[in-house]
């Protein structure tokens, strides 16, 4: 008998979905679990089943996690059409995909998810976890005193300079202060050899921010080499280390750097809680 391919409202089923005000303005949101909260934001072009894998894996961690729709249909398969996706975030009033833009406004609305995440979810703060597009907007977040364990996953704006940041002169300078006076650290990951998160990007990352930056780089030659047609035809190279280019293998460097990433939440938004699923 045929398999019948799963459908977008299948692959979320799991999760409850509702709409959130901030400010009046109002977006869709998937969330799942228990425990403190974490904002994970899609990649392009959107809530993937590769996202969503990475959503269970955090809310099985002991944690509430968020899941906004930012862009692209929920849920379905990338394809290489999602070129359409990336060219109407690109003239999106949310979003400064290009140098010189500054911050995305859509980073406003995000912290204002933190606070509610928080007001629901209680705990000591909030993770916010940032793929691709919106790979800086887990730091630009950290505005909002509820963030306390970003993670930066290979951020690829702004898509003009490799060496850019995406975040206002005025937010660098704020979001710096933050780190150093509240001792956070900000966790991040790249493919050695992504060109859309270059090795110039982790070094002004690391000129702002230092020390507090702790940026992870993985062999390029280890990534999933069969993606998705969008990452196989579009991006054109390993990108995505937790979801499309991730292998499904136990002690595989992607592998590691997923479990990486669930240990630095769980030790700041579980603090003393060495096992926060079974607690």
């Amino acid at each position: 008998m045929a398999m019948t391919e799963p459908q977008p409202g299948d692959i979320l089923a799991d999760f409850s979905k509702r709409l959130v005000d901030i400010g009046g303005v109002s977006k869709t949101v998937y969330a799942g679990g228990s425990g403190p909260a974490v904002i994970l934001m899609p990649e392009m072009p959107g809530i993937s089943p590769d996202v969503v894998r990475f959503a269970r894996w955090i809310r099985d961690a002991g944690l509430t996690v968020y899941l906004p729709s930012l862009f692209g249909v929920d849920g379905a398969f990338p394809t290489a059409d999602g070129e359409t996706v990336i060219r109407r975030a690109c003239v999106s009033a949310e979003f400064r995909a290009f140098a010189g833009g500054g911050t995305s406004p859509v980073v406003t609305w995000l912290r204002g998810l933190a606070r509610t995440a928080l007001g629901e979810c209680g705990g000591p703060g909030v993770g916010a976890i940032g793929l691709c597009f919106t790979g800086n907007f887990a730091l630009a977040m950290t505005l909002e005193p509820a963030v306390i364990a970003p993670v930066v996953n290979h951020p690829s704006l702004p898509l003009d300079d490799p060496g850019g940041l995406a975040i206002s002169d005025e937010d660098a300078v704020e979001v710096r202060e933050r780190i150093r006076r509240d001792g956070l650290k900000v966790l991040a990951y790249r493919f050695d050899n992504d060109r859309w998160c270059t090795g110039q990007r982790f070094a002004a990352y690391q000129a702002l921010l230092g020390d507090a930056f702790d940026g992870r780089v993985i062999p390029g030659e280890t990534a999933n080499p069969n993606p998705p047609p969008f990452f196989r035809d579009i991006v054109g190279g390993p990108h995505s280390v937790a979801t499309a280019h991730l292998v499904d293998q136990q002690g595989h460097p992607t592998m590691r750097a997923k479990d990486e990433i669930l240990a630095f939440l769980t030790e700041r938004l579980h603090p003393g809680d060495p096992d926060p699923a079974t607690s």
